[in-house]
């Protein structure tokens, strides 16, 4: 059976946790060259890091400390992975951060520090990404694949974080306007955008009050898991997503159904 990604060259950001870990792991089984970008190597999760499991596993990766929000730390990822392998053929944005408040409660430097990881650091990865991919030879019809997260409270409120909403919301407009202006040089870019999924993170995303309120929200007996936001990013990444672009995938189990 043919891999799905077999030879692509791909960058994933905020890789040592969550659900990019699960994308990267899957990248990785399914044949891809996966640069690990995060700040840390350490998983949030425990255990072995990403890198440790696609090496042990056979699969090809580095790891590089990426500040997402600092265009030098962009640069110089996209620089090395292109100074390897000589292109770029899909880049996931995915690194985020959020700070669990309301507008009265959000500091100044709390909405900074949102939209410099969420929104400028995305801008940052779209932007180097797409420049290494427009002097690319196609492959596939393609250039190059960029899929960016954004996230159910993108679309509809996220009660109780503003700086977050607004973040994921500015993604899925971005990954829209990338997809017009880019697709007659051959560039495909989709979002993803998850539901409640259960990653391992603490602190609010263990809340038991919003643990409940996704439980009963979400018609799909049970929550997501990290390797569902997976599947559908390696589809993205494939040669199999043809004629899609601009497109915005919930992976949410009905969440914004009912």
């Amino acid at each position: 059976m043919t891999s799905l990604l077999a030879g692509k060259i791909t960058v994933v950001t905020g890789a040592s946790s969550g659900i990019g870990r699960a994308i990267a792991l899957g990248f990785a089984s399914e044949g891809a060259v996966v640069a690990l970008a995060d700040i840390t190597a350490e998983p949030i999760e425990g255990g072995p890091s990403t890198l440790e499991l696609i090496t042990g596993a056979g699969g090809t990766a580095f790891y590089q400390r990426t500040d997402v929000g600092s265009w030098q730390d962009v640069d110089a990822l996209v620089g090395s992975v292109v100074a390897r392998h000589g292109r770029l053929d899909v880049m996931v944005n995915n690194a985020a951060t959020y700070s669990g408040t309301a507008l009265l409660e959000t500091e100044p430097a709390q909405w900074d520090e949102v939209l410099r990881v969420n929104l400028h650091g995305l801008f940052n990865g779209c932007k180097r990404a797409i420049a290494q991919m427009i002097s690319q030879e196609p492959r596939s019809e393609v250039r190059g694949r960029v899929i960016n997260l954004g996230s159910q409270h993108g679309i509809v409120c996220c009660p109780g974080d503003a700086p977050y909403g607004v973040s994921k919301a500015g993604a899925i407009y971005l990954t829209r306007q990338i997809a017009v202006d880019y697709a007659k040089d051959l560039i495909v870019c989709n979002s993803i955008s998850p539901g409640k999924i259960l990653t391992g993170a603490p602190g609010l995303a263990v809340d038991p009050d919003r643990l409940e309120l996704a439980r009963r929200r979400t018609p799909w007996p049970r929550l997501g898991r990290p390797e569902d936001v997976a599947n559908a990013a390696v589809f993205l990444a494939s040669d199999r997503a043809t004629y899609i672009t601009g497109s915005n995938l919930v992976v949410d189990g009905g969440w914004l159904a009912g």
